[in-house]
C-alpha cells in the first residue's frame, strides 16, 4: 500500500473522470437542444409521460443507489459483517407492495407531485404538511449524498474536500437544470453501468491479490464477518433478520414507494404496465448492486483484517475504506482509480439530480402554483420557473454538505434520515390508501405527530449512541507487514495501542452509564435506525384513525374509488365477489365503466370472468370503434348511461 501521501490521481485518472463528467452534461445540453427544448411542464418534469421500460428501471436503480451504496455499503460489510445482505430480501418485498399498492394509484390519478393525493384524499392543510417535509427530508438527504464522494476524492487524491463539493453540485444542478427529467434519466442509464464497472474492477483485483474468492470467504468467515441469519426478536440488536426484514420494509417503502423522485419516475412510462415493469426489473438491479458492494466489503477485510487503516492512522473515517482499497489496490493502474471514482461521483449525481428534478415539481406543484393560478401564467413561464428552482435547490444541497460532515457513517445517517421523516411520510399514504374511514384532521394529526415521534427517538439516537458489540478488528499485522507493503514502526504502533487502550475504556465506561446510570426510558434510543420507519407508520396510523373516528370517520360510500388502493383484490383475489365488496369497507371500486371495460384503462383491479352478471356480459360485447371513444374512458359518466349508447356486435366473451 502506498504511503498516505502518495495518494495521487495521476493523468489517465483524471481524463477517465473528467470523460464520465463530460458525458452527464452532453446529455444534458442533448436534450435541452431537441424535442420540445424543454418548455413545457410536461417534458421538462415528467418527460413527456412517454419514456420506455429500460431508462425508467435504470433511472430508478441509480436515483437509489447512491453514493451511500458504493462507499457505505462496504464499510458496513467489513465493519459489521454481510448480514446487511439480507436486504436483498427486503427489496423483493418492496417492489411488490410498490408496484401493486402505491403505484397503481399515483399513475390512474395522473399525479405529477405525489402531494397531490393528499389533497386529493384529505385536505390542503395534509398536502402542505406532507410537502414541507418532504423537502426537508431531500435537502437534507442530498446534503449527504453530495458529501460522501467528495470525502471519498479527498481521501484518494488529497483534492481540497470543499473544491470537490463545488465542482459536483455545480455540474450536477448544470445538467439537470437545461436537460430536465429526460437529461436526468439517461444520465442516470450512463451512470450505472459506470458503477458497476468500478465495483467489478475493485472485486477483481482484489480477489487476485488475495489468492481467490475462497481465501476472502475463510478469512471472512474467521473474522466473524459471515451471518446472514440472526433470529434474536431484540429490536436494539441493529441487524437482525427482523430488523433487515421488517424495519427495513417500512424505511425502503417510503424510498420506493411514495417518494417524489421515485413516483415521478414512474408516471413517466407510458403505460401503467411498463411502469411496473421497470419496477420489477428493478429487484435484478438492486440485487446485483446489493451483491457487489458486499463482495466489495469482503475484500477489504480480506486485505486489512489485520491491519485496518482507520486504527493505524491512515484514514480518519471508515466510509474511506473503498477508495483508499482503490488506490492500494489499482493504483499501479493507469486509469483504474479514475474509474472507481467516477462510480462513486457517478451514484451521487444521479441521486441528486433526480432530488433536485422532485423537489422542483413538488415547490412548483405544492407551493408556487397555489398561489399564481388566478394570474393566469402561461406554461412556459412554470417552465422557466422549474429551472430556477432547480439552481435554487443545487445552491442549497451544496450548503447542506458541510452539515452532513458532521453525521458520522454516513449509510446509516442516510437510512435513518428516511426512517425519521420518510416514516411519517408512507405513514400519511397508506392511513389515506388503506383506511377510507380516515378524515383530513385525523391525517393532520397523524402525520404532525408522528413526526414529532419519530425525530425525537431519531435524533435521541445521536445524543445517546447505544453501544453495540462489533466483530473484532486487529492492528497486529501492521508491525511486520502482511503482504500489503503497509509497514509500521514499533514506536508508533506503541502509541496507537496506548490510543486504543484509551478508547476501549471509554466504551466500557460509556456502556457502564448507559445500562445503570441513565434514566430508565433512556434504552429506546437503543433501538435499531431501522424500526424508526416503522413507528412513524404505526404512530400515523393509529393517530390519525383515533383522531378520525372522535372528530367524525369519513363515509367510504362518498370517496372516489380511485383514491383507495383496492388492497383486498390484489390480496385476495381468489375470493368470491361478496367476500371481496365485504372487505372494501363501503368503497365502491367496480362502480365505474372502466371496471367494466378494463381494456379501456389501466386500473388494476380487473373483474374476473366469474363475477361478470348479464349485463355485464352485454357490455363485453362492444364494437371497437365505441372503445376508443374519450366519453367511455370518463368515470364521471353513470355506467347506465354509457350502456344505453353501446354498440354491440355478436362475438364471445
Amino acid at each position: 500500500m502506498a504511503a498516505e501521501g502518495e495518494l495521487q490521481f495521476s493523468g489517465w485518472d483524471y481524463a477517465v473522470f473528467s470523460v464520465m463528467f463530460g458525458v452527464s452534461v452532453a446529455i444534458g445540453f442533448y436534450y435541452a437542444c431537441t424535442g420540445g427544448k424543454q418548455r413545457t411542464q410536461r417534458e421538462y418534469l415528467m418527460a413527456d409521460r412517454s419514456m420506455s421500460v429500460l431508462p425508467v428501471s435504470l433511472s430508478l436503480l441509480a436515483s437509489f443507489m447512491s453514493a451511500l451504496t458504493v462507499l457505505g455499503t462496504p464499510a458496513e460489510v467489513y465493519t459489521n459483517g454481510t448480514m446487511y445482505w439480507m436486504f436483498a430480501v427486503t427489496y423483493v418485498i418492496v417492489i411488490v407492495l410498490t408496484a401493486h399498492l402505491f403505484l397503481p394509484t399515483f399513475y390512474r390519478l395522473g399525479v405529477t407531485s405525489t402531494n397531490e393525493y393528499l389533497e386529493k384524499r384529505f385536505n390542503k392543510a395534509v398536502r402542505t404538511l406532507g410537502a414541507i417535509f418532504f423537502t426537508i427530508n431531500m435537502i437534507i438527504y442530498m446534503g449527504l449524498v453530495l458529501y460522501a464522494p467528495s470525502l471519498a476524492l479527498n481521501a484518494v487524491t488529497g483534492l481540497n474536500l470543499w473544491v470537490a463539493v463545488l465542482t459536483m453540485g455545480i455540474v450536477c444542478t448544470f445538467y439537470t437544470a437545461i436537460g430536465g427529467m429526460k437529461a436526468v434519466m439517461w444520465t442516470d442509464t450512463f451512470q450505472v453501468c459506470v458503477m458497476l464497472a468500478g465495483f467489478l474492477a475493485v472485486i477483481i483485483q482484489g480477489t487476485l491479490v488475495a489468492g481467490g474468492w475462497g481465501h476472502v470467504w475463510e478469512t471472512a468467515r474467521q473474522g466473524h464477518r459471515i451471518e446472514f441469519f440472526n433470529w434474536d426478536p431484540d429490536p436494539k440488536v441493529r441487524h437482525s433478520t427482523w430488523t433487515v426484514w421488517v424495519g427495513g420494509v417500512f424505511v425502503f417503502t417510503a424510498v420506493y414507494g411514495v417518494n417524489q423522485a421515485q413516483v415521478q419516475r414512474y408516471c413517466s412510462c407510458a403505460t401503467l404496465r411498463k411502469a411496473q415493469t421497470a419496477l420489477y426489473l428493478n429487484i435484478l438491479g438492486l440485487g446485483i448492486i446489493l451483491t457487489l458492494a458486499c463482495m466489495s466489503g469482503l475484500v477489504i477485510y480480506a486485505r486489512y483484517h489485520d491491519c485496518d487503516p482507520r486504527l493505524a492512522g491512515h484514514i480518519f473515517n471508515s466510509d474511506q475504506l473503498m477508495p483508499y482499497l482503490t488506490m492500494d489496490l489499482l493504483g499501479h493502474l493507469p486509469g483504474m482509480p479514475g474509474l472507481f471514482t467516477a462510480a462513486v461521483f457517478s451514484a451521487a449525481i444521479s441521486t441528486m439530480s433526480s432530488g433536485l428534478n422532485s423537489l422542483a415539481a413538488v415547490t412548483l406543484e405544492d407551493f408556487t402554483k397555489p398561489l399564481t393560478r388566478s394570474k393566469g401564467w402561461s406554461d412556459l413561464r412554470y417552465t422557466v420557473i422549474s429551472k430556477v428552482l432547480v439552481f435554487t435547490y443545487g445552491s442549497v444541497m451544496i450548503m447542506m454538505s458541510y452539515m452532513a460532515s458532521f453525521l458520522g457513517s454516513i449509510i446509516q445517517a442516510g437510512l435513518s434520515m428516511f426512517g425519521t421523516i420518510g416514516g411519517p411520510i408512507l405513514g400519511i399514504f397508506v392511513l389515506g390508501m388503506l383506511f377510507p374511514c380516515a378524515n383530513g384532521k385525523g391525517g393532520f394529526a397523524g402525520l404532525f405527530c408522528s413526526l414529532v415521534i419519530t425525530m425525537w427517538l431519531g435524533f435521541g439516537q445521536f445524543v445517546h449512541p447505544y453501544p453495540r458489540w462489533k466483530p473484532p478488528l486487529s492492528i497486529a499485522g501492521c508491525i511486520h507487514g502482511n503482504g500489503t507493503g503497509n509497514v509500521t514502526s514499533a514506536a508508533e504502533m506503541t502509541t496507537v495501542a496506548a490510543e486504543m487502550t484509551t478508547v476501549a475504556a471509554f466504551d466500557v465506561t460509556t456502556a457502564a452509564m448507559s445500562t445503570s446510570g441513565s434514566s430508565p426510558g433512556s434504552g429506546i434510543y437503543g433501538m435499531s435506525y431501522l424500526w424508526l420507519g416503522g413507528v412513524g407508520v404505526l404512530s400515523c396510523v393509529v393517530i390519525g384513525l383515533a383522531v378520525s373516528f372522535i372528530t367524525g370517520a369519513q363515509d367510504p360510500k362518498k370517496i372516489d374509488p380511485k383514491l383507495i388502493s383496492p388492497f383486498f383484490d390484489q390480496l385476495c383475489c381468489c375470493l368470491p365477489l361478496r367476500v371481496r365488496k365485504t372487505l372494501r369497507c363501503g368503497v365502491k371500486h367496480g362502480e365505474t365503466i372502466s371496471d367494466f371495460l378494463p381494456n379501456m384503462t389501466s386500473t388494476p383491479y380487473k373483474r374476473r370472468p366469474w363475477d361478470l352478471d348479464a349485463d355485464d356480459v352485454e357490455m363485453k360485447r362492444l364494437s371497437r370503434d365505441s372503445r376508443s371513444s374519450d366519453r367511455y374512458h370518463d368515470n364521471s359518466v353513470p355506467v347506465q348511461e354509457l350502456k344505453n349508447e353501446l354498440i354491440y356486435y355478436h362475438t364471445s366473451v
